[in-house]
């Protein structure tokens, strides 16, 4: 007995397979996973998760964090994965099938990783800077006897002298004056750019000129990067933690990570500083899911994908707090002051913190080395993650003219080229003040809360979230959690409104190093940043409801509802007449 075209699989057209073979497909399982993890895995979960962590309550932070995950992280991570590989469309294409009205979200998400990969690979040129300084027969940063350095440089290394150098009013590491002295050189304030650092510059070329022929393939040529860009940090990580782990002083710094305190609960930063981790982390309402997704075949298991990968993100960013936190407490031993004075977060924590770490141990440049390439491992994976969300995106756009011959690969030179040129702002003497603009404004929380609202909504609402597990069900041959569908219609949504209304009542000018005022045109640039990539949502709505006929009421129809080509939607239709 023939099954009831309600019950068929999807199998696409000749038409459809023919595109779908053009635009290619990841060549094996692991391909995916691999590229995945490596785009998830970054740089969030070294030097932000730790930290946020120990300043939020220690092991009671972990209660914020994981209702977060639940609500927010895993839902939307799912909803992100199958819709690419649903639509086997990147992060612009794929929203105009769902609902035309809102294709928007796909140009702002867009615009932000476009943003964001032009401020995020200054830390890469910092990282392979430092990394080439390890190779020195004595650490640059270890010792007061170089050019850069002042009177006031003091060796932090020397314990028996200068144990206490931290009481020193005018005392200044030379691990501090190498960072901001020799590497940075930072200037004054945003409005003293100064030179360009041409040593920052090539290793910002370097940078790109990796990116690049990571992605000049496509998928091809991802796939195979990240068997080794996505795998050796993880060999790096357990390196370090198993040496962490048996520094004397250890367990001090695991209890400063790890020690609850239930009554930090009770303040509201708390909880923001888990969501915004959530969406820092998972790095989803970017449309990286979108695109790795889109590359799957139709009947991968996305779904049961999703939550292994996001169970291996939150447990890197906790096995990465055991690793630093080990560390931390055996230099808090050795120099005899709290811990509270060498944890930091962010750059900080990268290179000054660990890099004074390393210089109290036993054969410094060999950990520094492991340190600073398990570092630009995680942040080529970053990198090149967005690179290739962006030309997948393009070249689903225009199609025609981007797939053909050696287009693509010439395209993404162009696209390299302009992103460096207008990166080389960030290797200036003024250079960190820029970054922290790049940083606050464009992938920040509201920016990111904001997009997951409109996501949630389209999907729980307009498009409606019964259809999506329909969807789902018709390629992985069962529903997923209801709680999926109540997340999309209800808790996220909700949840991300409050946090982002906590976010605006609580909002404070931007500092840098919670000192320094930036003129008042450095925050409209920021606002500028932020606001042109949002702005792609009403503007699309605009033009969207212009370009149709009819009544108001009849465009705003029209324009809500999926293309009629979506995979299922014929026998979506003969269910329907039936």
């Amino acid at each position: 007995m023939a099954d009831s075209p309600c019950e068929m699989y999807h199998i696409p057209g000749k038409k459809n397979l023919e595109s779908f073979e053009e635009r290619g497909k990841w060549e094996t399982k692991k391909e995916f996973i691999l590229s995945v993890a490596g785009a998830i895995i970054g740089l969030g979960n070294v030097w932000r998760f730790p930290y946020l962590c120990y300043k939020n309550g220690g092991g009671a932070f972990f209660i914020p964090y994981f209702l977060f995950l639940v609500t927010c992280g895993v839902p939307l991570f799912v909803l992100e994965t199958s819709l690419g590989q649903y639509t086997s469309l990147g992060g612009i294409m794929c929203w105009r099938k769902i609902c035309p009205l809102f294709e928007g979200i796909g140009y702002a998400s867009q615009m932000i990783i476009f943003y964001g990969n032009i401020s995020y690979v200054v830390i890469l040129a910092w990282a392979f800077l430092y990394f080439f300084f390890s190779f020195s027969g004595k650490l640059p940063w270890a010792s007061c006897d170089n050019t850069w350095n002042t009177d006031r440089c003091v060796e932090i290394n020397s314990y028996n002298t200068t144990a206490n150098w931290t009481l020193a009013v005018n005392a200044s590491s030379s691990v501090i004056e190498f960072w901001q002295r020799r590497v940075l050189n930072i200037s004054t304030g945003i409005e003293a750019m100064g030179s360009i650092r041409w040593d920052l510059a090539l290793c910002l070329l370097l940078s790109w000129f990796i990116c690049y022929f990571c992605v000049w393939k496509g998928v091809r040529s991802t796939g195979k990067a990240t068997y080794f860009t996505a795998t050796f940090p993880f060999i790096l990580l357990v390196v370090l933690f198993i040496r962490g782990m048996t520094l004397p002083g250890a367990f001090h710094g695991i209890k400063y990570y790890l020690y609850p305190d239930p009554s930090r609960l009770a303040d509201p930063q708390v909880w923001t500083d888990a969501g915004t981790q959530i969406f820092y982390s998972y790095a989803i309402c970017l449309g990286y899911m979108t695109t790795f997704g889109s590359y799957n075949k139709y009947n991968n298991n996305c779904y049961r994908d999703s939550f292994y990968l996001c169970m291996l993100n939150s447990g890197t960013s906790i096995m990465s707090g055991f690793a630093i936190f080990s560390v931390l407490g055996y230099m808090s031993v050795q120099q005899g002051v709290d811990i509270s004075a060498v944890a930091e977060s962010g750059p900080g924590l990268v290179f000054i913190v660990y890099p004074q770490a390393v210089t109290l141990l036993p054969w410094p440049q060999v950990w520094s080395v492991c340190f600073f390439f398990m570092i630009i491992l995680l942040g080529i994976d970053g990198q090149f993650a967005g690179l290739e969300s962006n030309m997948t995106s393009l070249t689903d756009l225009y199609p025609s003219y981007l797939r053909k011959g050696y287009r693509r690969e010439l395209f993404l030179v162009l696209l390299c080229v302009v992103s460096s040129l207008l990166g080389l702002c960030l290797v200036t003497e003024a250079g960190a003040y820029i970054l922290l603009i790049f940083d606050h404004y464009v992938c920040s929380g509201p920016t990111l809360l904001l997009m997951a609202i409109f996501q949630s909504v389209i999907i729980g609402w307009i498009y409606g979230a019964g259809r999506f597990c329909d969807n789902i069900e018709d390629m992985i041959g069962y529903k997923p959690l209801l709680l999926f569908k109540y997340c999309w219609l209800y808790f996220t949504p909700l949840v991300c409104s409050g946090t982002l209304v906590f976010l605006l009542l609580r909002y404070t000018p931007m500092r840098f190093n919670n000192m320094y005022v930036y003129p008042w045109w450095a925050y409209w640039i920021g606002w500028f940043l932020s606001m042109s990539s949002l702005s792609m949502i009403p503007i699309t709505m605009i033009f969207k409801l212009a370009k149709e006929k009819g009544s108001f009421w009849q465009r705003l129809k029209t324009t809500s509802q999926p293309a009629d080509d979506l995979p299922g939607m014929e026998k979506e239709m003969i269910c329907i007449k039936n």
